[in-house]
């Protein structure tokens, strides 16, 4: 079990600036990756570094991001290492934390397949005549509902950057989202029961993916809830890390030619 901070004296001259960042976590990242995004999607059909140049930005987000946390953390005098998960498990996970582990990963297993399938859909539906698509401003290079399927790599530059960013979100989130906000997160509330904790880190790290719409807050709200327990659990960010990394890598598994090229799909040719 993590000893977690149980009062934000702990956190000493370094304690505003940790409710900062947290507070940043749950309302300022939304609207980051929401605007991140967008732009991204906007630049798709008409640039071919698109994907490469998302990544990249979101490699320097994440990583300043954790430093900025890091920094924060070793300002603070009466929070050790421990206390934010850098350490080794105490303990393995529990039966029932095991068996929601496994059944999260079937459910992953799942939506790859269904994504794979969609991805399939995608590049075998009839495109529509130019002249029928909508006007190009606040055009998408996806069809609405897959926003996922347009981070999906399409070239090997971009698969190994991908693999990048999915090693990145597996250490940067698992820090800035369990160990760094749960440690703010239980000081404040005075050391909070550890359910609260896990649906206020299922809240968060859900709402960080609100670009994803409805769907993906809700499922990655779940992993980030299943996350939590598992880091609550063993007292350590390692198995988290590795879970969240492996889910986010199993992108790779939907092959290049099962996704729809650039420029194609239901909303018209690529311009040029």
């Amino acid at each position: 079990m993590t000893a977690l901070p149980d009062s934000l004296a702990e956190f000493g001259p370094a304690a505003l600036a940790a409710v900062v960042v947290a507070v940043y976590l749950v309302v300022g990242e939304p609207v980051v990756g929401h605007v991140l995004h967008g732009r991204f999607e906007g630049r798709l059909r008409t640039d071919a570094g698109a994907r490469r140049s998302f990544y990249r930005r979101l490699l320097v987000l994440e990583w300043g991001l954790s430093v900025v946390a890091l920094v924060v953390w070793l300002a603070t005098p009466g929070v050790d290492a421990a206390a934010v998960g850098l350490a080794w498990p105490r303990a393995w996970p529990g039966p029932l934390t095991a068996v929601v582990v496994v059944v999260v990963l079937l459910l992953v297993v799942a939506s790859t397949r269904q994504l794979r399938a969609g991805a399939l859909l995608e590049t075998t539906r009839p495109a529509r005549r130019s002249g029928h698509s909508p006007p190009a401003h606040g055009r998408h290079a996806e069809p609405p509902g897959q926003s996922t399927l347009a981070l999906l790599p399409r070239t090997a530059d971009e698969r190994r950057l991908f693999t990048v960013v999915g090693v990145t979100a597996g250490v940067c989130e698992e820090w800035l989202y369990r160990g760094f906000f749960l440690a703010v997160v239980a000081a404040v509330t005075g050391g909070a029961p550890e359910v609260v904790l896990v649906v206020v880190a299922a809240v968060a790290f859900g709402l960080a993916h609100a670009y994803q719409g409805r769907a993906g807050i809700v499922l990655t709200g779940v992993l980030g809830g299943v996350m939590a327990v598992l880091y609550l659990d063993t007292g350590s960010l390692l198995l988290p890390v590795l879970l969240h990394a492996l889910i986010d890598l199993r992108f790779l598994l939907v092959p290049a030619s099962a996704l729809p090229a650039p420029g194609a799909g239901p909303q018209g040719d690529a311009a040029g």
